[in-house]
């Protein structure tokens, strides 16, 4: 649905007092009918991380992002000369769609630059909403270069996902919606790619609250400016599940910004990662992308320092591969022993399989599946063994069931996850 014409000033001062009143106008008016996502308390988050967590759903985007604040912030303040140019992003997903919806929405040409290895979802959405997709570099970083190279070739406007004073502007209005509803917070924890959400939003939030505290999250695989905060050099790079913050060099005014304004700057790892993804599946039936996930991370990481405080969450986005979520909820079953696979030893007779089913039933247990083993077995030729996998209420119920199946005489041995 196009926008309707906004009653804002442009071009505006080029800084970062003016964009954040051409942003607040922006917002005042409606912001092209972004949703003021629900900012909602968390009593199971809190209890288990001992501090009262409040989290704001930008999944429910219409893109499933936040980043959609931003480019839409940018897109409004092109003069009709550069309307007419058309833009040009890069993005590893969710800036793209931003930009795409508002962009077609505005009657303007978009072109997006993609990594490789972007989930295909993201890829498809973006397309799907009218922007023309090209995949080029072997991350953001590359995809950028040939985005700014785009740029000048063919005229159209470049628009950064995050150095750029009206994107982190227009970031910035989640945190003005958080304090709106709840003032009392005593820390925001906020993701950091390239820095124009953590910076957008720590501005924003400084200006309503000077004294709330602002800590910044990273991947550990992509510490970029955790290394420049804390002056150490951990190596950049790897496969990480939070993509969409996997960003080598974080902007030059962020960057600036980010070093003066943060109280600290967090490193999560996969494992605490993925464990905060499932964490906001299992206690606030929602569906956030690794980058989504990471402020949960950064909680994960070092609880004591959140111990006792109101702190306010932003679950990012929700762009998440639906195979590597399958495969993300069946690990946290294994890890956690709801799910098992084990190898049990069987006299080969008639018989033997339905009375380790009978065992399992008595138990409690439910069978997912079964594996017969025989012909490829160095085992006697009487003697053969299943891998069977089971479901247990936990980790105390999974024990039970194995010695159940112990104490009716059979060999039970862990197969595997």
């Amino acid at each position: 649905m196009p926008h309707t014409a906004l009653k804002t000033e442009t071009p505006f001062a080029p800084d970062l007092t003016g964009a954040f009143a051409f942003v607040e106008s922006l917002h005042a008016q409606g912001m092209g009918g972004i949703l003021n996502s629900p900012c909602l308390p968390s009593p199971a988050l809190s209890k288990a991380l001992d501090c009262e967590v409040v989290v704001k759903l930008e999944n429910l985007q219409a893109t499933g992002s936040f980043k959609e604040r931003g480019a839409f912030a940018r897109l409004s303040a092109l003069t009709e000369e550069e309307r007419k140019r058309g833009v040009v992003a890069a993005s590893a997903g969710n800036h793209a769609q931003g930009v795409a919806r508002h962009a077609v929405a505005m009657g303007i040409k978009a072109t997006i630059v993609m990594p490789e290895g972007t989930p295909m979802v993201k890829v498809h959405q973006t397309r799907a909403l009218g922007a023309e997709v090209d995949i080029v570099g072997a991350d953001f970083d590359a995809a950028k270069a040939h985005a700014a190279s785009l740029s000048e070739a063919t005229g159209a406007v470049f628009v950064h996902p995050f150095d750029d004073p009206v994107v982190l502007a227009g970031q910035g209005t989640l945190a003005m919606e958080m304090l709106a509803q709840y003032p009392d917070l005593d820390t925001l924890v906020l993701p950091i790619g390239g820095g124009g959400l953590a910076a957008g939003c720590g501005l924003a939030a400084r200006r309503i609250n000077p004294e709330i505290e602002l800590v910044g999250v990273q991947s550990d695989l992509f510490p970029s400016f955790a290394n420049l905060y804390h002056g150490t050099n951990r190596p950049i790079g790897g496969f990480t599940l939070a993509e969409g913050i996997a960003v080598r060099d974080p902007g030059e005014a962020t960057r600036a910004i980010l070093m003066d304004l943060l109280d600290e700057v967090l490193l999560v790892d996969e494992r605490q990662i993925e464990r905060a993804l499932n964490l906001f599946i299992s206690h606030l039936r929602v569906l956030p992308e690794g980058a989504g996930a990471a402020g949960l991370a950064g909680l994960l990481a070092d609880p004591d320092r959140f111990r006792g405080k109101k702190v306010g969450l932003v679950l990012t986005g929700g762009n998440v591969d639906t195979r590597l979520l399958s495969s993300l909820l069946l690990r946290d079953l294994a890890r956690s022993r709801r799910l098992a696979r084990l190898r049990i030893e069987l006299v080969d007779v008639p018989g033997q399989l339905s009375k380790v089913s009978e065992v399992i039933s008595r138990a409690e247990g439910n069978v997912t599946d079964v594996a017969y083993h025989k012909t490829f077995s160095d085992l006697p030729a009487k003697v053969t063994y299943i891998d069977i996998s089971l479901e247990a209420q936990d980790a105390a119920h999974m024990d039970r069931i194995e010695a159940a199946l112990r104490e009716a005489g059979f060999r039970v041995e862990p197969a595997g996850y």
